[in-house]
């Protein structure tokens, strides 16, 4: 199969030449847990204009976590890459956990706790505080293992270190299961430039160490996004025994959840969602210790995730809801927010050809079809 894509200066032929991995159904990894950060399927015929309250497409939305499910992979609901913060509301963000958590095999899901339903402002720390708290309620409502998202209205109003450590001791003393804490660093949301506190990452992490350590019984692991392997690494290397790295590395995943001999990261990351077939095949790879099959399983999905994730990193939603309109798994490529726009022609022609090198194009002819439709539509003969 051939098609014209974009590229500098014109137009290129194109001739597919990926293998699509295999797509059964596994269990989970035993050797690794792992979470994929699911996106929202937009209703196509809702107003899901910027600033508009979300309008969902909840049989698609809740099929694709059923695929991922099916894959082995556990889901992590309701997080930056279902668009918090960026299009998705409270209210449609109570009604999807709530959605996700009651089909969710085995109790295979954790939920973003934040404080969006807070508008843009500043706040005291108390209501920063009430704010997790209504949602750690929701999460403890549906029995699902709440993860503490990093906040932008306590990133807004903290003072010091010590506001940071006010509202993390108050919400573990009160969570009924060990969480999951969320770093996530300001090339996925500018306004967490400074959290913990600092700006050096060196102190931050001083500091995030020991809360944990002194709530290692709360606290089940962490997920630190930073796209910064020997960052992570260092954190990892910290954390007391029992408490887990997640990863959220979306450039060195493979490496990371590999380990190096002593320590190995666990992993939630939005690019699983993109690749789900090729991170169930290699996870499955590194249960039976077959390092070569899950090299070469995940090699090839490194350079897509590169470029999903590119700056800015934010809009990597587009092209997470790209792939899964390419595979088939919503009807329409719209997003909530109108955040189909955030990425240009020519990226996502970059990612299409990354997606099929790497083999996670499920079905060739559909997304050939699809895409082709997306370049029509843009003035663009494919």
């Amino acid at each position: 199969m051939e098609l014209n894509l974009p590229v500098p200066g014109g137009l290129e032929r194109y001739r597919l030449v990926g293998e699509p991995v295999a797509h059964g159904h596994y269990s989970p990894a035993r050797s690794r847990l792992a979470f994929a950060a699911a996106h929202v399927v937009a209703d196509p015929l809702g107003d899901n204009s910027p600033g508009a309250p979300a309008v969902i497409d909840w049989e698609h939305t809740l099929e694709f976590r059923r695929h991922l499910w099916s894959l082995g992979l556990s889901v992590a609901e309701a997080m930056d890459t279902a668009q918090r913060g960026m299009g998705l509301d409270w209210q449609a963000t109570q009604e999807l956990i709530r959605r996700s958590a009651a089909e969710a095999p085995d109790g295979r899901i954790a939920v973003g706790v934040g404080t969006d339903q807070l508008a843009n402002g500043s706040y005291p720390i108390e209501a920063v505080i009430a704010a997790y708290e209504e949602q750690l309620a929701v999460a403890e409502e549906v029995g699902a293992q709440p993860i503490l998202m990093a906040s932008r209205a306590l990133c807004a109003a903290a003072q010091s270190p010590d506001d940071y450590r006010k509202v993390y001791d108050r919400l573990l003393t009160q969570s009924s299961r060990p969480v999951i804490l969320h770093w996530l660093g300001p090339m996925f949301d500018p306004a967490l430039e400074g959290y913990w506190g600092s700006d050096s990452f060196d102190s931050a992490a001083a500091f995030v160490a020991d809360l944990i350590e002194d709530n290692a019984a709360k606290v089940d692991g962490i997920k630190i996004s930073l796209l910064d392997a020997a960052k992570e690494v260092a954190l990892r290397n910290r954390l007391p025994e029992g408490v887990r790295l997640y990863t959220g590395d979306d450039f060195n995943y493979p490496e990371l959840i590999r380990g190096d001999g002593n320590r190995h990261s666990d992993a939630l990351l939005g690019i699983f969602a993109a690749i789900a077939p090729a991170a169930a095949a290699a996870l499955k790879a590194l249960d039976a210790d077959d390092l070569e099959t899950y090299e070469r399983v995940f090699a090839p999905t490194v350079p897509l995730a590169r470029q999903i994730f590119s700056a800015p990193t934010y809009y990597y939603k587009t092209g997470i809801a790209f792939l899964a309109w390419l595979n088939g798994f919503q009807p329409g490529f719209t997003m909530v927010g109108g955040l189909q726009t955030g990425r240009s022609l020519p990226h996502l022609a970059d990612t299409f050809r990354l997606a099929d090198q790497a083999g996670v194009l499920t079905n060739p002819e559909l997304a050939v079809d699809r895409f082709r439709q997306l370049l029509r539509v843009s003035g663009v003969d494919a």
